[in-house]
């Protein structure tokens, strides 16, 4: 065996197996490398790296041989490092490297015998790898699944979409955390966990400081007097210091940055004013001469509890924030899992295997069973059955599909086998396009915070020059330096409003659960916003308008038979049916509690209808064209009501036309008040629809909406809502099916029934829990509401703290001798603490 090192990645191996620091996987070799490597390749807009030209041109050549892709691959740029696959097969196994993973020719002079079975490696340094410690490639160690957090793919803000950046991290303009872009079956609350644990520490230190330290003010308790002032003062330091030092320093990170980019907001404010506090109370406690002389005797002037409280107020407010982004992800979440993992592929000699669904080819033939859902778009070539595809169309009957029928991911087959021929697959298909819909859309939101941090971008340097102007001006007019200092200092410590951090998260918490009360379901804090400025509603119609069950609307019975016989016989012939109309006129007659006659020769006629025998009667049910086929007589003279549409089903009875079925969606009951108090309050209503014209058509005559589009597919009813946004409208879209998740996700305010598809109720921002357009009415009046709930919540978080300003620089204390000290700190921080909640809870008292 010879010693050369002649292959793709012996000098760039390293030295042991041991993993490299922030390393990647090269996808042809499988060895770890750095990021750092020249050798660099795109591909379907993920970045690749590789250990050598040898490996980055053979990728270069064959990409799919070397990726092992999702079951769903979004069209977002994603940056996720390849899995390595092996082929499983015991020949190939045989051929690849087991150190490094190449594949090998069995003529490789690089070969190791080990436990009487032979290995072949693409080069010495491999061989020797190996022949060391074979146990170590052999039998390796699982490797522990990377975070969330740790997946190389890009990330961007949800407030301002053009921050991008490869990882996770936060906003150089707002300070938010990023979200991923890519779509994956994985949400990451790695934020939250932190600052959930963050928040408890808090609370384990701030708790006893604000007991110890409110209570020496309001209480007779008088800690500093039983444990004396120095013992008093350094334990605030003890318990203050852990929630500065080691709670607040995601804050203090994001407040150094956006110092750094010149975009001030909350938490340039938080970050100054705690940074302050407790650096002054630091400094005070260790050289309290610098102070003025009156304030160096007694009790001296601390801040560690103000600091203490800020953070864990803020703490408190992102989690709120938090836990409502993550709700947003339950879609996206939910759409992936719409897709089979595997499919059965049937091979050329009639055989048939499951396979994993991203080793499924164009052209494949793939078996699709009963009740199996669709693994990727293609055609019919063999078989018959009903599809449900209300996922597209929001329409509940089953649509019947052929050879030569086309068939979509994720739609559910229903009782028959079908064999078809894959067309569309990975990230072309249908529902691939709908998840890259949602996923775009859900992180194009803004957040009711940036009202806080537009407050924060002006007052910040307000403060910060009022602070220089105070130093400033006493030492002009011959105050001591000591004097000057501590002016500026209080000036920038009464500055950090207490309050701001939880001014917008309390008002939402409380009108949320009043919504809910009110049967509304509020899960986005912007739709609270958006939705007092709404111009147009954009409405669905099966399950929002309408009841989403097809009911007998109307029986036109022709001829000798009664209403209760034709209905009688109709029911007994579509008893054993699964379908959605056969349905409807078996519970008419459930509900007219009629007794059903016994059926003898049944007789199913694809894509016509039943024929059968009963009471000595030959009965046909199905399309007017079953009749047509057997000459049955009345036909012609038959008249159909203006309403009537594609339901209608035909009863003949010896054959003779005996009887119309008129089966429909009703509207539900209040729908045609709700959408005319809407127009009253000024909203323009649209339709949208997956239905045929005709059906979409008659409803919007019964609803008074001249605006209507049907036929529409999900991607459809987007680009509508993308385009009513463009021309200045405020959109929101109600509707409860899974066609209906990319609009929803899409328009400014997402309204979803509560009965209606999970999908659709995690797409949406709102949800009506009874399923009642009249919710809308209650969300909007409560959105009204809130918004000025906040606006004021907002200004009392500044306004005592403001007033507190002149108290701080000075400006008194020539006339009354008065300067800031930790009672006028602490009572304008509480009040405003106060002020605020008692404001926010004032909610749970309006009328909806």
């Amino acid at each position: 065996m010879t010693d050369s090192n002649d292959s793709c990645c012996s000098a760039h191996a390293p030295a042991s197996p041991k993993p490299l620091a922030k390393s990647i996987i090269d996808p042809v070799c499988g060895m770890q490398v750095d990021k750092s490597t020249a050798h660099q390749l795109r591909y379907q807009g993920i970045l690749y790296y590789f250990c050598s030209p040898s490996c980055q041109e053979k990728f270069n050549l064959q990409p799919n041989n070397y990726i092992k892709t999702r079951a769903i691959a979004i069209k977002s740029g994603s940056s996720e490092t390849p899995a390595i696959e092996l082929n499983s097969s015991s020949d190939t196994a045989k051929l690849i490297d087991p150190v490094c993973g190449m594949t090998v020719s069995d003529t490789s002079r690089h070969q190791v015998i080990h436990a009487e079975k032979t290995y072949y490696f693409c080069c010495a340094g491999c061989a020797k790898k190996f022949t060391a410690d074979p146990d170590i490639y052999l039998n390796p160690k699982p490797a522990e699944p990377p975070t969330v957090a740790q997946k190389n793919q890009l990330y961007s803000c949800p407030m301002h979409p053009e921050i991008e950046q490869m990882g996770p991290g936060t906003c150089p303009i707002c300070g938010m955390a990023l979200d991923p872009m890519e779509a994956t079956t994985e949400i990451d609350t790695t934020e939250l966990d932190d600052f959930t644990h963050r928040f408890k520490w808090s609370l384990v230190f701030t708790l006893p400081l604000l007991i110890l330290t409110m209570g020496d003010m309001v209480s007779s308790m008088f800690f500093s007097s039983r444990l004396g002032h120095s013992a008093f003062d350094w334990l605030q330091l003890a318990l203050a210091s852990p929630v500065v030092i080691w709670i607040a320093q995601p804050f203090f990170e994001r407040a150094i940055q956006s110092f750094k980019t010149g975009h001030l907001n909350m938490f340039s404010l938080i970050g100054l004013g705690v940074a302050t506090a407790y650096a002054y109370s630091v400094l005070v406690l260790l050289f309290p001469q610098i102070l003025p002389t009156q304030f160096q005797t007694g009790m001296l002037p601390l801040y560690f509890e103000a600091a203490a409280v800020i953070i864990t107020l803020v703490l408190l407010g992102q989690i709120l924030e938090l836990k409502g982004r993550a709700k947003t992800q339950g879609a996206i979440q939910a759409l992936l899992a719409l897709t089979p993992t595997t499919a059965f592929k049937v091979n050329a000699d009639g055989s048939e295997q499951e396979i994993e669904l991203n080793l499924v080819k164009l052209n494949d033939l793939l078996r699709i069973k009963p009740g199996a859902q669709i693994p990727v778009d293609g055609v019919v070539t063999s078989g018959q059955s009903w599809i449900n595809e209300a996922m597209l169309t929001g329409e509940a009957m089953p649509q019947e599909k052929l050879v030569g029928s086309l068939v979509k991911a994720g739609t559910i087959n229903q009782t028959g086998s079908l064999i078809m021929q894959a067309q569309k697959i990975g990230r072309d298909t249908l529902l691939a396009n709908i998840i890259d819909l949602v996923n775009q859309a859900s992180r194009s939101r803004a957040d009711i915070q940036q009202l806080a941090d537009k407050v924060a971008g002006w007052f910040v340097p307000f403060v910060m020059l009022c602070a220089v102007s105070s130093a400033i001006i006493w030492a002009l007019v011959g105050a001591s330096m000591p004097f000057a200092f501590m002016c500026a200092i209080s000036v920038l410590l009464i500055a950090c409003p207490c309050a701001l951090g939880l001014a917008t998260p309390i008002s939402i918490t409380v009108a949320v659960g009043r919504a809910a009360a009110a049967g509304v379901l509020v899960k986005n804090a912007n739709s609270l916003e958006q939705m007092a400025k709404v111009t147009t509603l954009v409405i669905d119609k099966t399950g929002t308008l309408t009841e989403g069950k097809p009911r007998v609307q109307q029986v036109q019975v022709i001829g000798e038979f009664s209403r209760e016989q034709v209905l009688s016989f109709a029911a007994a012939l579509e008893k054993p049916s699964e379908h959605p109309l056969a349905h409807a006129i078996n519970q008419a007659a459930i509900e007219a509690k009629l007794t059903l006659p016994t059926v003898s020769d049944f007789q199913s006629m694809t894509g016509l209808g039943i024929s059968a025998v009963a009471q000595g009667h030959t009965l046909l049910i199905g399309a007017k064209k079953l009749l047509e086929q057997h000459h049955c007589s009345g036909l012609s003279t038959a008249t159909l009501p203006q309403h009537a549409n594609d339901s209608a089903i035909y009863l003949a009875v010896d054959g003779n036309l005996a009887a119309i079925f008129y089966v429909a969606d009703a509207l539900k009951l209040n729908t045609i008040s709700v959408l005319k108090q809407l127009r009253q309050a000024g909203l323009e209503i649209i339709l949208l629809t997956g239905d045929t014209a005709q059906s979409a058509t008659n409803i919007a005559r019964q609803c008074e909406i001249t605006q209507v589009y049907a036929n529409l597919l999900p991607a459809d009813k987007h680009q509508h809502v993308q385009h009513l946004q463009q021309q200045g409208s405020i959109v929101a879209m109600a509707g409860d099916g899974i066609n209906d998740a990319p609009a929803l996700t899409q328009a400014d305010v997402g309204i979803a029934m509560g009965n209606g598809s999970d999908i659709a109720l995690q797409s949406a921002d709102i949800v009506l829990l009874k399923g009642d357009l009249e919710g809308i009415l209650k969300a909007r009046k409560l959105s009204l509401i809130t918004m000025k709930n906040i606006r004021q919540n907002l200004f009392f978080a500044f306004i005592y703290n403001f007033a507190g300003i002149p108290v701080a620089a000075g400006l008194f204390f020539p006339v009354f001798g008065l300067l800031l000290n930790p009672m006028i700190a602490a009572a304008a921080m509480s009040l405003s603490s106060v002020t605020v909640i008692t404001n926010a809870l004032r909610l749970r008292r309006i009328k909806l």
